[in-house]
């Protein structure tokens, strides 16, 4: 595997961890992007938009587009599934065990 591919996965592995530990499972694209920096990946926001319309196309995330520069993603069922650990799909990395 590449080192892009492989950086791709955690990135969509911790896009949706983020989702799963807010409240209502959605955040607008400027928080995304601050506490993935704080993760240590520290995207553009086109390159955010674009892996989460990687995500959105799996049905892992919807994505509201408020307006062109705000968008705000929202985890779905799967996608939680996948954050959990409960579910695994091909693209995105497994959360590590507690």
């Amino acid at each position: 595997m590449r080192y892009s591919e492989l950086e791709a996965e955690h990135i969509r592995l911790a896009i949706l961890q983020v989702l799963q530990q807010d409240t209502d499972y959605a955040h607008n694209e400027h928080i995304l992007i601050s506490a993935l920096d704080q993760l240590g990946h520290h995207l553009s926001q086109d390159r955010l938009r674009a892996e989460c319309h990687w995500l959105a196309e799996l049905g892992l995330i919807e994505i509201d587009k408020l307006a062109e520069s705000v968008w705000v993603m929202r985890l779905a069922r799967s996608g939680y599934d996948i954050a959990a650990g409960r579910a695994t799909r091909p693209g995105v990395a497994r959360p590590l065990p507690p």
